[in-house]
């Protein structure tokens, strides 16, 4: 049996096509009586409108683009939630892809959203700012999430990492700890460059010894910077990774080595995934979901043009667990 068309539902609700089209798609100029036949009418034969046909009628699609750097781990699925809980709430759906690695393939993945969203959240902090104003649909609503921009005219919601980065190093200090290491993210990241800054502006200022080794956002890469310090002989007794990941490899490490933490060395992370939390490291808490769900809110705004634009800071919290108390041991 044939699928019902939208002709179907206007010859058994007796009204023209057109009617039947406003009716569907909640415009005001149709009476509420037309509206109940069509809405019976649809019911009686299984109609369901076709997204792509609406989607042209409304010039909308009822869709948002989110681009991240990756798919992959706990951050993303967390900022991913956050958006789709808020996109869920407005009648948005949400449509992901992946960066990757170079700004060719940037650009690709931003310029294929143009015409199938209805506006678009990215996330590149390894993008330079004038490779993504390149890649950027011109015309279409967009917000960015710590990610560089040049003119700063679209709505932008920043981290404050240097106010994060601070605070996990007054707690190290506060514990007594002298010779700290950070496990740098990968070089050109904004991320992970503007936390290797204020970590070496943080321990200047308190005279603290401190040394940066690069990782890459991987939990492995942690693991082998933390191996790597220990079988050369470099003392430490602070770990401070630029994200949860690499601080779960570094206290791995740690504990392969027979390390006691926090007693010998302490650990912190940054970002507070949930799997932060079940392994007690201490991390600076971004609230991830939220950030994410308040991106949307703010796209949503800039379609509306309610949003004129302007740089939004967002200020983590240090939440301090077992890898940092001076009473733990593990």
């Amino acid at each position: 049996m044939p699928e019902a068309t939208i002709r179907d539902v206007a010859r058994r609700a007796k009204l023209s096509v057109a009617t039947v089209s406003r009716a569907l798609n909640g415009f005001e100029n149709v009476s509420e009586q037309a509206r109940e036949r069509v809405r019976e009418a649809a019911r009686a034969l299984g109609y369901v409108p076709h997204a792509g046909a609406r989607s042209l009628s409304l010039s909308r699609t009822n869709a948002i683009g989110v681009v991240l750097p990756d798919l992959h781990g706990e951050f993303f699925s967390e900022i991913v939630r956050g958006m789709d809980r808020e996109a869920s709430r407005n009648g948005y759906l949400l449509l992901l892809s992946n960066l990757h690695g170079s700004p060719e393939q940037a650009s690709l993945a931003l310029r294929a959203m143009h015409g199938r969203v209805d506006g678009l959240i990215v996330m590149a902090p390894n993008l330079a700012a004038e490779d993504l104003a390149l890649a950027l649909p011109h015309r279409l609503p967009s917000v960015l999430i710590n990610t560089r921009d040049i003119g700063a005219e679209r709505p932008t919601i920043h981290l404050n990492n240097a106010a994060g980065v601070t605070a996990v190093v007054e707690h190290l200090a506060a514990l007594g700890r002298k010779r700290l290491v950070h496990i740098a993210g990968p070089a050109g990241n904004v991320d992970a460059d503007e936390r290797a800054a204020a970590f070496r502006d943080a321990c200047a200022a308190r005279q603290i010894s401190c040394e940066i080794v690069l990782g890459d956002f991987e939990e492995a890469s942690g693991t082998r910077a933390v191996a790597e310090l220990i079988e050369a002989g470099h003392a430490f007794d602070g770990v401070f990774a630029a994200n949860d990941n690499m601080a779960i490899g570094a206290l791995q490490a740690l504990r392969a080595a027979g390390v006691r933490v926090p007693a010998d060395v302490a650990v912190a992370g940054f970002d507070d995934i949930p799997l932060a939390s079940h392994l007690g490291i201490t991390t600076v808490r971004v609230r991830i979901a939220e950030l994410g769900e308040r991106a949307l809110a703010r796209l949503l705004s800039s379609m509306s043009k309610f949003d004129r634009g302007g740089e939004e800071l967002h200020a983590p919290e240090l939440v301090v667990r077992d890898t940092t108390r001076q009473e733990s041991q593990a």
